[in-house]
């Protein structure tokens, strides 16, 4: 259904049930393997992400934040920790937006955090990292596909919280897949 029809159900029906279910075409060819990062508290995200570089020495990664405040935010940090990084969301110019993702297809920026990658066909990497879980399954489905690109091995990893496991457990249904944690062994999978 369009954006418009399930806009005008929310607003006229009585407490609506929304089903999304993917396309046969979008759950077939993934090879990305899946995992979860349990985070005790929104605080202790980035200690995790750099742990994760660290560990999985990722040649590039993509990392997933729901709001601009929260990229410009993290940019800052990640940068602060010695690490090269772009960032494009809906609050950035289109000149900067075509910069950060140049950038990040020479491989000067090797991190790129974004809210959406809607409309740019052409970024891939080997790793996805979700610091925030998108709000609807059908996201993340479309970001895991970032992976893996031309037939490769891709890892997708989400950070969890308490907060988190109701949308973590309808992203697993909406995917149809048990995602498992992180092993400690990852840098082998890429």
């Amino acid at each position: 259904m369009s954006h418009e029809a399930l806009e005008m159900c929310r607003k006229y029906m009585n407490k609506p049930v929304e089903i999304i279910v993917p396309r046969d075409e979008e759950l077939e060819g993934i090879n990305v393997k899946q995992f979860y990062v349990n985070v005790e508290k929104e605080e202790c995200k980035l200690d995790k992400l750099c742990g994760l570089f660290n560990t999985m020495e990722i040649t590039w990664s993509i990392i997933f934040v729901n709001t601009r405040h929260q990229a410009k935010s993290l940019t800052e940090k990640i940068r602060g920790k010695g690490y090269t990084v772009s960032a494009i969301h809906g609050g950035i110019h289109q000149r900067a937006r075509d910069k950060a993702v140049q950038e990040f297809q020479s491989g000067s920026s090797r991190i790129l955090i974004t809210t959406d990658l809607r409309g740019i066909d052409v970024l891939r990497a080997p790793a996805a990292i979700f610091y925030d879980l998108p709000t609807q399954p059908v996201c993340y489905l479309r970001h895991v596909q970032r992976c893996g690109q031309h037939g490769r091995k891709g890892v997708a990893s989400s950070f969890i919280t308490s907060t988190d496991e109701r949308v973590f457990s309808t992203i697993q249904k909406f995917c149809n897949t048990q995602i498992e944690e992180l092993p400690s062994n990852v840098a082998d999978l890429l």
